[in-house]
């Protein structure tokens, strides 16, 4: 940014401009009233205009925004949307505002179009999901999509001719999910480009993170979304440019910060949530409300609205976070659960806050969603998370473990804000393991680790493309298990308050900022003061997993009788990645144990004991601390096995499930 933007009074100055020119060119923008709207009851929010923003004298101020950007704002936006319920329709305009970061002139404006995703079974999301996300399915023949209706400069200029939609992933034609708009002129080094675009987005049935569920909406990646601009050094890059990429199967989001003017317009009985904060009453008028929010240092912007929302409020705060709402918009369903989803917020946000660093927005937003809504819940937006929908009546933990993974969200997605696209696990492994500790922190609720990494059949690299892994299965298994059980080996090796203090400084260095796999390994490097290349490099980069095996056990007899004894020689291979200390346990058939440890570095080690009765049994990692060992059951081998089973199969199998099954399920 120019040097007139380091001056904090020019800043304040600046951003009180434009807040005040917000809300006069959003209302100049605001649509018509129509009358597509329909009349259906339900339950009001209270709306509060913030201070500095033109109100009407009986509105009162309940949130204030920043003194200062927190961020670097490369993205203004001043929408206006109005929602049909019986065409399931959002009509809006959009004037957007994008500052070239860089240092060199851009040509073309890009934006993603994450709708169109949805238009046919041949878009590049469809083709990987099969229709898929979780365990929702897309709803025979519903469709989304999203049409520009008009795209233009500020003084009028067509730029729809010669926009044009591109696929730099995978080619595919029939993918219109990121359009390539050429500019009448370049935009220089810290200049400004504004467009005005007018937009119709028919949403799906839920599916996917957005869509309707009856008279319930949710709209999320619903408007025309500038992709994000990385300079250089963002991430390794050694030249400046667009982060490119279409909506995939597996993929979610990427963006700048910015700060987002929205006004959403619905039928007259329906209440909205929303990233940021109301800046004034809604206005109730023909049968429509139109809502305005704020929200500035973010990265996105989603909303959701319902004539059936059961509304509750609560102020919150701690000694790391000065005080913020927390607003639950309930399904009829949960009305009685309010007080599990509001302990469940107020727990994960105050322990995020202690362990990382302040919430600093003024709003919290949980929408519930109805039965049927899955295909809307367990997503994460700036200041607004979903939770499951709300087809059971007395869920299990799992409702606070969703809104506990949302929330920390907000910190490892929301305030910092990795590139999604091309490192899911930054996101998802980071949020899943601080997940963990809230849920044993708060409801002793313990991971079951061993269980966990046996789950991992199909290893792969963390730091790849999230559509380059062979479905989702694979997918989930490393970008969130196999990620988290990363952290937690890290964590097993330096110990749990060096732990600590390595998470802390990774958020807080890299907090409104767009981090990368190898900018976390230098924090674990600076604060260890070791290298870290080997254990990168096989687990991070690389696909491995920790795999040590008993191969051979042979006794043969020493002495005479009267003075028996035995000579036990036991191979013990590595065949996966290194653990600095591999435990293995010797039982002879006297009963005695013998524990002895292993460095591991070599490919294997031959052990020769001698005692007076032979080895009786050989086990590797008895306690099961080797957080990455997938493969429990080559640990185990009995010396006398019936020849028909081979090799222990089946005692191996008995003496790990003896071991999982007696730690709490997580």
């Amino acid at each position: 940014m120019n040097d007139l933007f380091k001056n904090r009074k020019v800043q304040w100055f600046v951003v009180m401009l434009l807040a005040a020119g917000a809300v006069w060119l959003a209302d100049a923008l605001l649509p018509s009233n129509s009358a597509l709207f329909v009349h259906v009851a339900s339950k009001e929010e209270p709306s509060a205009p913030a201070p500095g923003i033109q109100q009407s004298d009986d509105a009162k101020p309940l949130e204030k925004k920043a003194a200062e950007p927190l961020s670097y704002r490369i993205t203004e936006y001043h929408m206006n949307v109005a929602y049909a319920p019986d065409t399931r329709q959002l009509k809006g305009q959009q004037t957007l505002t994008w500052e070239n970061p860089g240092t060199v002139p851009v040509q073309d404006l890009y934006l993603h179009l994450y709708p169109n995703a949805f238009e046919s079974k041949k878009t590049t999301f469809m083709r990987e999901s099969g229709g898929k996300l979780r365990q929702d399915e897309a709803k025979t023949g519903s469709v989304g999509r999203m049409d520009l209706l008009s795209v233009k400069t500020i003084d009028g200029n067509d730029l729809s001719k010669r926009m044009e939609f591109v696929q730099p992933d995978d080619g595919n034609k029939d993918d219109h999910t990121l359009l390539k708009i050429p500019l009448a002129k370049p935009v220089g080094a810290g200049e400004r480009v504004t467009i005005k675009t007018e937009f119709l987005v028919q949403l799906p049935a839920a599916f996917a993170r957005m869509g309707y569920v009856d008279d319930f909406v949710m709209a999320g990646q619903w408007f025309p979304k500038v992709a994000a601009y990385e300079r250089l050094g963002t991430r390794g890059r050694t030249t400046e440019g667009w982060n490119l990429h279409q909506y995939h199967g597996n993929s979610e989001f990427y963006a700048d910060f910015g700060m987002y003017d929205v006004k959403v317009q619905v039928p007259s009985t329906y209440t909205v949530a929303a990233t940021g904060f109301p800046i004034k009453p809604a206005v109730i008028e023909n049968g429509t409300k139109t809502y305005q929010f704020y929200a500035e240092d973010v990265h996105d912007f989603a909303w959701s609205a319902s004539p059936h929302f059961v509304y509750v409020e609560e102020p919150f705060s701690t000694a790391q976070i000065p005080g913020v709402k927390i607003k639950l918009y309930l399904d009829p369903n949960h009305q009685a659960l309010k007080d599990r989803y509001l302990y469940a917020a107020k727990k994960a946000l105050s322990r995020y806050s202690q362990w990382y660093g302040t919430y600093p927005y003024s709003t919290l937003s949980i929408v519930v969603p109805p039965a049927g809504g899955n295909g809307a819940g367990g997503m994460e937006y700036p200041t607004l998370v979903t939770a499951w929908g709300a087809g059971d009546k007395d869920p299990d933990s799992e409702l606070e473990r969703v809104i506990v993974h949302e929330i920390g969200h907000q910190f490892f997605y929301g305030l910092v804000a990795s590139n999604e696209f091309e490192e899911a696990w930054l996101d998802e492994a980071f949020t899943s393991y601080a997940e963990d500790k809230v849920m044993e922190a708060e409801y002793g609720i313990s991971p079951n680790l061993p269980i966990e990494s046996s789950y991992i059949t199909s290893p792969s690299s963390l730091q790849q493309n999230a559509w380059a892994y062979k479905d989702h299965d694979q997918y989930a298994e490393n970008v969130y298990t196999r990620g988290k059980l990363v952290l937690k080996a890290i964590e097993k090796q330096v110990g749990s308050k060096t732990m600590d203090r390595i998470m802390r400084t990774y958020f807080q260095r890299w907090e409104f900022k767009h981090p990368s796999t190898k900018d976390f390994q230098n924090v674990v490097e600076d604060i260890t003061k070791t290298k870290w290349d080997d254990f990168f490099n096989q687990y991070v980069y690389g696909a491995q997993m920790t795999d040590y095996s008993v191969e051979s056990i042979n006794v043969k007899s020493l002495g005479s009788k009267g003075a028996e004894s035995y000579e036990s020689t036991i191979l013990i291979s590595k065949r996966g990645g290194d653990s600095p200390v591999v435990p293995i346990q010797f039982h002879f058939s006297d009963g005695t144990v013998l524990d002895k440890s292993w460095d591991g570095k070599e490919s294997s080690i031959e052990y020769k004991l001698v005692h007076t009765t032979p080895i009786d049994w050989v086990r590797i990692d008895p306690a099961y601390s080797l957080i990455l060992e997938n493969k429990h059951i080559n640990n185990y081998m009995q010396t006398q096995v019936d020849p028909k089973w081979k090799i222990r199969l089946s005692l191996g199998t008995v003496q790990f499930l003896q071991a999982v099954f007696g730690w709490v399920a997580w």
